[in-house]
């Protein structure tokens, strides 16, 4: 056999080996190559390829010659030192041999390299700076972020590769003596050697060990030099960040300790030369010394300096905690405003913020999705996972609104169902949505909804063409499209339903070689002999939106609360998607976890029928987004870009608002002696929910903000002071286009109580007639929830709005919106709805606003309201409403008799004797 056939067929044989050995990967790499190709950035995922060759080739090569190198140095010193006059094997075929760990060494190291620092490496080469310096090494922030990782990364992977040259060392030298081993000896001391092995190693490996140890006493050095700049994440000073101690002591240390080490490389040169090692470890025994003395040292000056002296000696470096971490979460530019609390609000008022009013939110979101679930799921299979809130122009008036995607779930098919056909074929998608406007709810107590059913059914101006959900939340299969079987549409009634054939763009063909592919790659031998799978379909993966966007970017945070938009009748969804890092410096984590910094500058948007998936840069001035976008140039777009009905519905993420106002609870506080004592701290206020207390979620809502002329979309949260129950500020963040993501804290004036929300719970609590009614509702098993109390201001005052829910205590009965609570001032009324409880305040409002009412001319005053109407006063339509109520509550009262529950039949039966009660009073007048 020729050379060149031997060398064709190692050849062969290698590639066989390696086809073989990574069979799965290579499958999973066309696949995803081909979905990446789909989505349109194939660039994308060839990026992370591409770097990781450019870096894992290289490094293979360099580490291959170098373990070669290493292992031909140690068989030779072996041979040297041990005298081996006869071998069972030749120093040839030796040295062929050794070229096998060498290739397999060099591959780990490579690959272990490619696979840590490939993402780090390029933030390193395409890091874009934050134009704002360290106040200590006066570094841009961007070497804390993209740079000091890397290099503390590659002396970790130098110290891996020095304990891998000891473990080879060791290893080689074993195997060498078993296979090596001498036949005679020419000497007494070679004959000890044999039979003391570890001295005989020690002995073998010390030219190797020394030049291991110089290098391991550099990488300490170089450590040393980098722990300096992890002062800055220091916690041992008064607060997070560097301190007193650790500028003055702990940064000395670490530069005299990098000497050190650098010396100690020098004495192990000289140790190995002159054979003193003795002399030569006193050196690194110093490094030890000096370690544990500066320590003691550290501990003394902040125990005896900075302890009984914090303000003196720590006010700087409070500063810089507090500077850098308000910039670190964005609140450096918060706009602080003083709201003065007249609570002087009239009818008149109410009537001027009519859009505010007409949007504050009666429903939960948390019984509103079981409400959904249960009247507008149709199909055990449909399922409404979450419900978001938005907003919308309805009817040509600005609505707040729950929306929730009926989402098919496939684990709720029956038993029987679970077919392969029907996962993947045939029941393939969602369908539709339900819309209800956030402050209306039908005579039941149960959302109003303004598109409902299958197909939707809009009583408004928003209508749904394409109301298939191809990708959602639950969406967790693959399925193949345009095949020979029709999909699942929805049902008509009865056991029918209709059928459709996917219309869309998504989806890679399963011609030719594709349809045995994907059947290695998704293991499934029906994809292959199925014949309901023609040339002409499509296998359509990835579905979930969250793996979806995990898959394409997974160097972003994503929200895990996607939540869906209708624009131009179709269905969209959008995910937030945050830049996050635990390298800023000074900046103190939050949440108890080690990130600390943190911007939503990412809006996702993919489209629910056919999985278009695009990265829209929400964010501009963030220099980690701009990082990753001079990375991947193909994956980011502008806001600009954006299409306007998308861009109406982004909204300020809870996620990042909720982070910002708990880091804000402290870190408004900019002064470094009143930070340090604690005072003005303000704690998120705190309400009763259910049967509970808890801290008050951020909330949404369209309000008129103090001062502003129109309604807009914000986000709230109040907070009151450290330990205390009134109210001190409101933190908002505004949502609409041209105002989207200024923070304002609306302070709240300190000379007089302002109600927190708890003291209204309180109240609420100490009314006779509501805690009376509360008790009542309760009896019988029925279950009373209390809903979110809304905290509003409007004009120079703050209302308080509560809804109140009663669960009946029969199975899978809702819970129903019964009352509405109202708090102003010092009074606290509950009614049927939020109208008639502003009216018992208020009154009734005598004139509306004028569009063509001078300015400055005198308004209408509000009169009280009367107590019963003037006989010839809208009698007629009083009394038929009075008829109304009392059939609505006889018809409640029947339903209860038949469902058991007493409690709730005695309230409807109340109920109906006083409104019998008004009756009577009105036909006597």
């Amino acid at each position: 056999m020729n050379k060149r056939k031997k060398i064709l067929i190692a050849s062969v044989s290698v590639a066989f080996f390696v086809f073989v050995m990574f069979f799965t990967e290579i499958i999973n790499f066309i696949a995803d190559y081909q979905w990446f190709s789909e989505l349109g950035y194939e660039e994308v995922f060839l990026t992370k390829l591409k770097t990781q060759l450019t870096l894992g080739v290289p490094v293979f090569i360099v580490a291959t010659i170098l373990y070669y190198v290493y292992l031909i140095v140690l068989k030779k010193d072996y041979y040297k030192k041990t005298q081996v006059y006869e071998v069972g094997l030749s120093e040839k075929r030796i040295n062929k041999i050794l070229i096998i760990p060498s290739v397999v060494l060099g591959f780990i190291t490579a690959s272990s390299t490619a696979g840590r620092l490939w993402f780090n490496l390029l933030n390193y080469f395409h890091a874009e700076e934050f134009a704002i310096t360290d106040p200590i090494f006066q570094k841009d922030i961007s070497f804390y972020i993209f740079k000091l990782p890397v290099l503390e990364q590659l002396l970790s992977a130098l110290i891996g590769l020095l304990v891998s040259l000891v473990l080879v060392t060791f290893i080689f030298y074993v195997i060498m003596f078993v296979i090596k081993q001498p036949t005679y000896y020419t000497s007494e001391e070679e004959t000890k050697w044999n039979k003391s092995f570890i001295k005989g190693f020690t002995e073998l490996g010390i030219k190797q060990l020394t030049v291991i140890g110089i290098l391991f006493f550099i990488i300490i050095a170089a450590n040393h030099y980098l722990a300096a700049y992890n002062l800055l994440y220091s916690t041992t000073g008064a607060v997070y960040g560097a301190g007193y101690t650790d500028i003055h002591v702990t940064l000395i240390l670490y530069r005299v300790q990098m000497v050190i080490a650098l010396l100690s490389s020098v004495a192990l040169i000289y140790g190995y030369f002159k054979r003193a090692w003795k002399k030569a470890f006193v050196v690194p025994a110093m490094l030890i010394v000096v370690t544990v003395l500066g320590n003691f040292v550290a501990i003394g000056v902040e125990k005896l300096m900075v302890d009984p002296n914090v303000i003196a000696k720590e006010t700087p470096y409070i500063a810089n905690n507090i500077n850098y971490t308000r910039k670190a979460y964005g609140l450096g530019d918060v706009t602080i405003r003083d709201f003065d609390v007249n609570n002087t609000l009239t009818a008149e008022d109410l009537q001027n913020n009519e859009e505010t009013i007409n949007n504050i939110r009666i429903n939960d979101y948390r019984p509103t999705i079981e409400s959904y679930n249960q009247l507008q799921a149709i199909r055990p299979y449909y399922q409404f996972l979450d419900v978001d809130i938005d907003r919308y122009m309805i009817n040509g008036e600005y609505t707040q609104v729950f929306l929730a995607p009926r989402e098919l779930d496939q684990t709720r098919l029956s038993d029987n169902a679970k077919t392969w056909i029907n996962q993947h074929l045939k029941y393939t998608h969602g369908y539709g949505v339900a819309l209800s406007p956030v402050n209306a709810v039908t005579s039941q107590g149960q959302p109003e909804l303004l598109i409902r059913n299958i197909p939707p059914v809009s009583t408004v101006d928003i209508t749904i063409e394409r109301p298939e959900i191809y990708f959602g939340e639950l969406t967790n299969n693959y399925i193949v499209i345009n095949t020979k079987e029709k999909e699942f549409d929805y049902p008509l009634g009865g056991e029918s339903s209709a059928e459709t054939t996917y219309e869309g763009t998504a989806g890679i063909p399963l011609a030719g070689f594709n349809r045995l592919l994907y059947t290695l790659q998704e293991r499934s031998l029906k994809l292959l002999i199925s014949n309901s799978i023609t040339s002409e379909s499509k296998i359509i993966r990835h579905r979930n939106v969250l793996d979806r966007v995990n898959k394409i970017a997974p160097f972003i945070h994503y929200d895990d609360d996607p939540y869906i938009v209708i624009k131009e009748g179709k269905l969209y969804w959008i995910i937030d998607g945050y830049t996050i890092t635990g390298n800023y410096p000074y900046a103190t984590p939050y949440m108890g976890g080690r990130n600390n910094y943190i911007r939503n500058s990412v809006k996702v948007v993919v489209d629910a029928y056919n999985g278009d998936t695009n990265y829209y840069i929400s964010d501009e001035e963030d220099p980690v987004i701009k990082t990753y976008s001079n990375i991947f140039p193909q994956l980011f777009k502008s806001m600009e870009e954006m299409p306007e009905g998308l861009k109406n519905h982004i909204r300020y993420p809870q996620v990042l608002f909720d982070i910002q106002a708990e880091v804000y609870e402290t870190y408004h506080v900019t002064n470094p002696t009143m930070f340090y004592a604690g005072e003005e701290v303000y704690n998120i206020a705190k309400e009763k929910y259910a049967g509970g207390e808890q801290e008050i979620e951020s909330q949404y809502m369209i309000m008129k903000l103090p001062g502003k002329a129109k309604e807009e979309f914000v986000l709230s949260v109040p907070y009151t002071p450290n330990r205390m129950p009134n109210m001190t500020a409101i933190l908002m963040a505004r949502n609409d286009t041209e105002n989207y993501g200024e923070l304002i804290l609306y302070r709240l004036p300190k000379d007089e109580n302002i109600y927190g929300p708890m003291q209204i719970e309180n109240r609420i609590d100490g009314d006779s007639q509501i805690s009376q009614n509360l008790t009542l509702w309760g009896e019988g098993g029925s279950q009373v929830i209390r809903g979110n109390l809304l905290v509003i201001p409007i004009e120079d005052s703050i209302l308080y709005v509560e809804p109140l829910y009663i669960r009946a205590a029969t199975q899978n009965s809702l819970p129903e919106v019964k009352k509405v609570i109202v708090a102003y001032r010092d009074q606290v009324v509950m009614e049927k709805t939020l109208d008639l409880a502003l009216e018992r305040i208020f009154g009734k409002s005598t004139s509306s606003p004028s569009p063509s009412q001078e300015e400055g001319e005198e308004e209408t005053e509000t009169p009280e309201k009367p107590t019963q109407p003037p006989v010839d006063a809208g009698i007629e339509d009083t009394v038929e409403s009075l008829i109304q109520k009392a059939n609505e509550a006889f018809e409640n009262a029947n339903r209860s008799l038949r469902e058991g529950n007493w409690g709730e039949y005695g309230r409807y039966i109340q109920e109906l004797e006083e409104v019998l009660k008004q009756l009577e009073n009105y036909t006597e007048n």
